[in-house]
């Protein structure tokens, strides 16, 4: 009979263990759950706070960065308007440049065409001279009398004229 009382089953002692399980679940409630539940609580709020501040640097990341790349876009179509301006001008330095030299071209050959002019005339003048003093001893020789060379000279210029005026 010994193998019975091993195996035997005595309501009291279980009662008091269920009972001793259900005053240990209490303490371990009262005094173990809620605070770690409020742990956890308290570490869940922190979690949240921590990834609203995330959230909140990363969108002020990128409201941040798209200042930048305005800002840049800003500056790029700045110095592309620098640039247009500056080539503008040049384009105007290069525009009076190239008229002043073809106004100082013009000048100089209007210059030379008027001296060209000049010494024609001078030359043709010299010439009508020699040609006249060359008739004039001509003619002498030929009448073998004196004529005044004014007068001599004055029909050898209107002869010459009649001449230009024909070749013209």
């Amino acid at each position: 009979m010994q193998s019975s009382d091993v195996i035997s089953i005595n309501i009291w002692q279980v009662i008091i263990s269920l009972l001793n399980l259900l005053i240990l679940f209490l303490i371990l409630k009262k005094f173990l759950y809620k605070p770690v539940k409020n742990i956890l609580a308290q570490r869940q709020q922190m979690v949240d706070e921590n990834f609203e501040k995330a959230k909140k640097a990363e969108e002020d990341a990128l409201s941040a960065k798209a200042s930048y790349e305005e800002k840049l876009a800003g500056a790029k179509a700045e110095a592309d308007e620098i640039l247009k301006k500056a080539n503008k001008r040049a384009e105007r330095k290069s525009d009076k440049i190239v008229s002043g030299a073809k106004a100082k071209a013009d000048d100089i050959i209007r210059q030379a065409q008027n001296d060209a002019r000049l010494e024609k005339q001078k030359a043709q003048s010299e010439i009508k001279h020699e040609i006249t003093e060359v008739s004039t001893m001509i003619s002498e020789k030929i009448l073998e009398r004196e004529i005044k060379p004014a007068d001599h000279r004055d029909f050898i210029n209107s002869f010459i004229e009649k001449i230009g005026e024909n070749d013209d």
